[in-house]
């Protein structure tokens, strides 16, 4: 294995937990048992405004990069080892 495929490893694992992380972050929008807690606990208009925003960037910007770590890797891990 590569310098590079190691290195694309940490940024897939790096990518794939931030990414993790910043869905978790996002505020329900449902009516479902998820919205019924967290309406309890945090005030209705707390998710809107820039902070939902740049959340939704960071979400897509380390999406992106974990996807194309991932086609990155498809294509330049050697065949037939793990």
């Amino acid at each position: 294995m590569g310098v590079l495929n190691v290195i694309l490893l940490i940024i897939l694992a790096i990518s794939a937990i931030l990414t993790i992380i910043l869905i978790l972050m996002h505020s329900g929008k449902g009516t479902g048992v998820s919205d019924m807690i967290a309406a309890s606990m945090y005030n209705s208009t707390a998710g809107s405004g820039i902070w939902e925003r740049n959340l939704d960037r960071l979400t897509v910007i380390t999406a992106v990069v974990f996807g194309l770590c991932v086609c990155i890797m498809a294509l330049t891990f050697p065949q037939g080892v793990i």
